[in-house]
């Protein structure tokens, strides 16, 4: 009986390719928790189904170091993600840490921004109503931070919790460009419903094959890979 030849081993740069073509398109849901779990569960269901690899914290699908801070392995998610959806609400968060002022989702977002990555985001309908009626009080010497003028007292509600929460939407939209012809990746899709969002992620995220080649393809090119920090 004739011997068979051994299969040649693959060589490193096939055998990565193969190895990232088989890895699924990481999306990173980045949201506060406390009171919105059914809506952040039907959005994981949502994106596991078209075939993502969902990192969300509430589903503690995000991979955790122990040797690090929340904030830390939060951040770390941002940097290892392929996509990012974040989801801006009427309660701020928590997890502030080294005297930075932001939560956690909050930075989450920074990082996402400065590290240029492929992003989406949701604001609920009441931070976008809040803005507009708070603005006519907003003191324009203390941009981009969202202060009131004095004398005018902010107290957190249902309806908003924080001023920070403004800072953050207007983050999302690019206001730190002042040209909003220089602004990339601004899209803030404003939503009522529960029913409105699930619909915004299924109608940009059922594009899952044409996202992957997109996106996916630039971790198997060394020279595509590229930290652009402070860049639209």
């Amino acid at each position: 009986m004739p011997l068979t030849k051994p299969a040649k081993p693959k060589s490193g740069a096939k055998a990565a390719k193969i190895k990232v073509e088989q890895r699924r398109l990481r999306i990173l849901v980045s949201s506060v928790v406390y009171g919105y779990e059914d809506f952040l569960e039907s959005i994981y269901a949502i994106l596991g189904n078209f075939g993502y690899e969902v990192l969300m914290s509430h589903n503690g699908t995000i991979e955790i170091d122990p040797d690090i801070s929340a904030m830390s392995n939060c951040l770390k998610a941002v940097q290892d993600c392929d996509v990012f959806l974040g989801i801006i609400l009427p309660r701020y968060g928590s997890g502030k840490e080294d005297g930075n002022p932001h939560s956690i989702v909050h930075r989450e977002a920074v990082e996402a921004i400065q590290l240029n990555k492929p992003r989406w985001f949701l604001v609920h309908e009441h931070v976008a109503i809040a803005r507009k009626l708070l603005e006519p009080f907003r003191d324009q010497t203390q941009k981009p931070r969202f202060v009131l003028k004095s004398g005018i007292n902010f107290e957190p509600t249902a309806i908003l919790s924080d001023l920070r929460v403004l800072e953050l939407y207007e983050l999302a939209m690019r206001h730190d460009i002042p040209e909003v012809k220089n602004r990339r990746g601004n899209w803030v899709q404003t939503y009522g419903t529960d029913e409105d969002a699930r619909l915004f992620a299924t109608a940009q995220f059922r594009r899952y094959r044409e996202l992957e080649q997109k996106y996916l393809s630039r971790i198997s090119n060394p020279a595509a890979i590229r930290v652009k920090r402070g860049q639209s």
